[in-house]
């Protein structure tokens, strides 16, 4: 291989490898943070309108919060949120996100569309983060070998 592209090609995959690394840290950090100190609720999962939608892994999900009404010790209005949830990578949806199922999930009270499911709901989400940053590491790895050897020349 020629050292130009050797160069590039092992800059564009350890650049890829290391923001891969990166994007599974911050919505692995993320999701733990909303599941500990998120607000719970219920959601229910809605009916795809987009035919490509049922193509998402990621339910759409439909769930009421409180949202204060002027300053400190206002009242508190409800409001309707739908957004899918964070994190859920899986290749085909589970078969319990069904439309109509109801789903218990956590979420931030400043940002309501930044919402986790619940860990009881995720199957195998750390095995799911694995396969993720083992792709990364391998991503980062094959990048750093093309610029040793190339370093090495």
């Amino acid at each position: 291989m020629e050292p130009t592209t050797a160069t590039v090609g092992g800059a564009v995959l350890a650049l890829f490898g290391g923001a891969l690394l990166l994007w599974c840290a911050a919505e692995v950090r993320l999701r733990h943070r909303l599941r500990r100190r998120g607000v719970p609720a219920v959601a229910t999962v809605v009916a795809e309108t987009d035919a490509h939608g049922e193509l998402d892994s990621a339910p759409l999900l439909s769930f009421s919060t409180l949202a204060a009404v002027g300053g400190p010790g206002a009242a508190r209005c409800a409001e309707a949120v739908i957004t899918r949830p964070r994190g859920h990578t899986p290749l085909r949806r589970p078969p319990g996100l069904v439309p109509g199922a109801s789903v218990r999930v956590a979420y931030d009270p400043r940002r309501p569309t930044r919402v986790v499911l619940a860990a009881a709901e995720t199957g195998r989400a750390a095995l799911t983060d694995l396969l993720w940053a083992a792709l990364g590491a391998g991503f980062l790895a094959a990048g750093a070998l093309l610029l040793a050897a190339v370093a090495t020349r």
